[in-house]
């Protein structure tokens, strides 16, 4: 699995992808601070 962190302001947000590529055009599309991370 995939997961986008976003994070903002005072909070954050997470978006879960079931693979890279499309997470990798999510993270392309957002703006600020985001780390592109894989978990087991």
């Amino acid at each position: 699995m995939w997961v986008i962190t976003v994070f903002e302001k005072n909070t954050y947000r997470m978006f879960e992808f079931e693979n890279e590529l499309e997470a990798s055009q999510a993270l392309k599309g957002l703006k600020g601070s985001a780390i592109l991370s894989f978990t087991k």
